[in-house]
């Protein structure tokens, strides 16, 4: 599986599977955030499946699941926490990524400047532009 990484210690992706925790072990990912809500679509494993894979080869798991078309700040800010809280490198995902990808530039938007963040999005293929707004604090 192939990680986009937003920085060195967050990676992002679309949908996993409890079958690819070995691979994620072993390229060192030690926690992993779940923003998609079971029964999202059709053919999607829940998140207990995950988080059992997950923990069988040593990765702590968190479920928040968002709604891509409703993300607050206070998603943003526990999203936040929960970066805080995990031990690193954390690969954070959702059905495609974009989600998962436009909670940590909330999250950041305090933090780092508006354009490193759109910048670092676009280099792992999420198109952030339609958050600058929000972004821009």
């Amino acid at each position: 599986m192939e990680l986009r990484r937003l920085t060195n210690e967050i990676a992002v992706a679309g949908q996993i599977n409890p079958g690819d925790m070995p691979g994620l072990a072993a390229q060192g990912i030690q926690a992993i955030i779940c923003n998609r809500p079971d029964g999202e679509a059709p053919g999607q494993p829940q998140y207990a499946e995950i988080e059992k894979a997950a923990a069988a080869n040593g990765i702590k798991t968190a479920y928040q699941p968002v709604v891509a078309s409703a993300i607050s700040d206070d998603d943003a800010a526990t999203f936040g926490e929960l970066l805080d809280e995990l031990p690193k490198p954390v690969l954070i995902f959702c059905r495609s990524g974009m989600r998962s990808t436009a909670l940590w530039a909330l999250n950041q938007a305090e933090k780092l400047p508006a354009g490193d963040i759109v910048e670092a999005a676009a280099m792992a293929g999420y198109d952030l532009r339609p958050f600058l707004p929000r972004l821009v604090r």
